[in-house]
């Protein structure tokens, strides 16, 4: 689950991860408001979207407008607001659709002396988190890890220990931090990490992490995705969800217990198991298809579930064929071949449907679907199924 800047700042504060003043705003008056509560010359307003790179992104209403704007006046911040509220900014990670504005985060400004990059994610090769940091903080991190990957540093810790203190100093010393700045690291770096394991995230990043001219060490931005097989220890983080960025197919079927990721292809997909899911998809591309979705009913699928599935990829208007791909073990082919039947008396199939089953009580799950009076193109394997809907839905 992504969460927003001003939101991951708040847990930031709460958590003891120093950060500037800011108030979120979702109109131009706002945003004025909180300009004059900051009470300061220079504040900073900021497109609130769940993607990166919003400082050199603009909107597509106007190509000069950035998702990032240094106001120096309550009228250089009013114009701000006015600019990207309710506008679509596009950036490097939003891909050319971009996403709507629907409210920017007012914040003080500070004296920047120097830019770091810092982030934290699960090395699942050793199996614990890593801290990386790189002294060139305020560029994509991309295109640092392409072209100067050197300058990138890691240090892995144990989340039961957090980030040791001879780490930090590696760490300083890898990117010349001293003196006040070195000494607010050895405050900051643990804390940041205790951050991320106290609150079970996949990802938490800072870019960029500024140092002040008085040495101080404040997280500028806040980016952080936790981990939805973790939120059950965190219910108080699901008021920070916003529906409106998320896709709503995906919302609807995360609702119905299925694991549902849109794509961009013709081709829908229903199967069980994330790695079967991910099979069909590649088997599909390979053959010349286009998979419209990512979609595990999981093991213990009911018709209910399954009907709901069928709902989700026939709402895809791109979606001009189905294949259901199931190898029965848990979930029984007889128990899917049932849920197709009523599925189609609910939705009606309008596309070509391919359906491939094998596993426990195949032939008679097989059998079902062939007396039923459902319209199914049947297939003996994944590529005989993947060959079948790639031709059908052509």
């Amino acid at each position: 689950m992504k969460i927003h800047e001003y939101q991951g700042k708040e847990l930031f504060r709460k958590s003891g991860v120093p950060v500037l003043d800011g108030i979120v705003a979702k109109t131009a008056d706002d945003a004025v408001a909180a300009y004059e509560k900051l009470g300061g010359k220079i504040a900073v307003v900021k497109s609130q979207i769940h993607a990166g790179g919003r400082g050199k992104g603009t909107t597509k209403e106007d190509a000069n407008q950035r998702g990032v704007v240094v106001c120096k006046s309550a009228d250089e911040v009013r114009a701000a607001a006015n600019g990207l509220l309710g506008k679509t900014l596009v950036t490097i990670q939003t891909g050319p659709e971009g996403k709507i504005v629907n409210q920017v985060f007012v914040e003080a400004g500070c004296d920047i002396a120097r830019e770091l990059y810092l982030g934290i994610v699960v090395d699942r090769a050793s199996m614990k988190p890593v801290l990386m940091a790189s002294t060139e903080g305020g560029v994509e991190i991309e295109e640092v890890a392409e072209h100067t990957p050197e300058l990138i540093f890691k240090e892995h810790f144990d989340p039961a220990v957090g980030l040791e203190a001879f780490q930090v100093r590696k760490l300083c010393k890898k990117l010349k931090i001293e003196g006040a700045a070195a000494k607010a690291a050895s405050k900051f770096l643990p804390a940041i990490c205790r951050f991320f394991v106290d609150y079970d995230c996949s990802m938490a990043e800072i870019n960029p992490l500024v140092i002040t001219g008085d040495g101080q060490m404040i997280a500028l931005d806040a980016k952080i995705d936790f981990d939805s097989n973790a939120l059950f220890r965190h219910k108080d983080l699901l008021e920070y969800r916003d529906l409106s960025e998320e896709e709503p197919s995906e919302v609807r079927a995360s609702k119905s217990g299925l694991s549902y990721v849109k794509l961009e292809g013709n081709i829908g997909c229903l199967v069980n198991g994330a790695g079967l899911a991910m099979s069909t998809m590649d088997i599909i591309k390979y053959h010349g298809g286009q998979p419209a979705n990512f979609l595990d009913v999981g093991g213990g699928a009911n018709a209910e579930q399954v009907t709901e599935a069928f709902q989700i990829l026939l709402s895809d208007p791109n979606c001009k064929g189905v294949l259901v791909n199931i190898f029965g073990g848990i979930a029984r082919c007889t128990t899917i071949a049932a849920a197709i039947i009523e599925a189609s008396k609910v939705v009606g199939f309008k596309v070509p449907l391919v359906v491939r089953l094998e596993g426990t009580e195949v032939e008679e799950g097989r059998k079902m679907l062939a007396e039923s009076d459902v319209d199914i193109i049947n297939a003996v394997d994944i590529t005989d199924a993947a060959k079948k809907i790639v031709a059908a839905a052509k």
